[in-house]
């Protein structure tokens, strides 16, 4: 009896290693979005429960916040009539009511339906960067190309006690992380495509061209305009005209007894006078 137990337990114990071996382990997304051979799955939240928000800091810096309202009152979070967010959550205490994530350890990027992948250029990271008056949340690493807008947000005005609301960009959501069927307290911002597919996504629409063939970045050609078509009348028309040859000039017949200035008078057409020149003495 002791070796038939012993013999059943070990082929127990195989079975198991045999079923978390990597290399038996299926492609099969399973009902939390989750393929074997990845720790960590991800459910979809109800949006409308989230704000995901910037905070300003020193020297033009921000910081990335994402707030949950678990209870409906009080309210996490409120609008400021500047258009700015109240973090009306640290007036009271909010254990159980809201949820706050406030860095890498309660939220990050999930691509393709699989966490944390890096591409060529590395893991990438979330971050702020202001533009102009807007606020963009970008995926980004030291040597990626092309960064990958995840959010953005107009930014009203600065203030050290409001925050800007940032909008996701189509495709992308945020989703819980999820270990079996438990749920955890960890924020995903996910999209469906993988970091190469979003890269070469954002190569196309803002082509870099000092990457291409070595060539430097020049501006594109315009269009010459076209060219100036003189109007019926103009200054420039008359003066590229010949006069007509059917008005003569009448000159007069005897000379003047001193210098003279030949001048048109006003309102007659063709006609000249000879003025007289008083030349000047001492």
């Amino acid at each position: 009896m002791q070796r038939t137990y012993l013999a059943l337990a070990s082929l127990t114990m195989a079975a198991s290693l045999l079923a978390i071996s990597p290399t038996h382990r299926g492609q099969a997304e399973g009902r939390d979005g989750v393929r074997s051979g990845d720790l960590f799955g991800a459910r979809p939240v109800d949006s409308g429960r989230y704000a995901v928000l910037g905070r300003p800091l020193g020297q033009g810096e921000w910081t990335l916040l994402v707030l949950e309202q678990i209870l409906p009152a009080p309210r996490c979070w409120q609008s400021r009539p500047d258009g700015l967010i109240d973090p009306s959550l640290n007036r009271f205490d909010f254990s159980g009511i809201c949820g706050r994530y406030l860095d890498s350890n309660g939220y990050s990027l999930r691509l393709g339906n699989r966490e944390g992948r890096a591409n060529s250029a590395g893991p990438l990271r979330l971050r702020l960067q202001e533009v102009g008056s807007q606020l963009q949340l970008l995926a980004s690493a030291p040597d990626l190309a092309h960064e990958l807008v995840v959010g953005r947000g107009a930014i009203p005005g600065r203030d050290r006690d409001g925050l800007v609301a940032l909008r996701l960009n189509p495709g992308w959501e945020l989703q819980r992380r999820t270990y079996g069927a438990q749920v955890l307290n960890h924020v995903y911002f996910a999209n469906p495509a993988s970091a190469d597919q979003l890269i070469a996504a954002a190569a196309v629409q803002r082509p870099d061209w000092r990457r291409m063939e070595g060539r430097p970045s020049y501006p594109p050609l315009m269009p010459p305009p076209p060219p100036a078509v003189p109007l019926r009348g103009s200054r420039s028309s008359w003066r590229q005209s010949s006069p007509p040859a059917s008005l003569p000039l009448s000159l007069p017949t005897s000379p003047p007894t001193s210098a003279a200035i030949l001048a048109p008078t006003p309102g007659a057409q063709g006609r000249v006078v000879a003025l007289q020149v008083i030349p000047f003495r001492d």
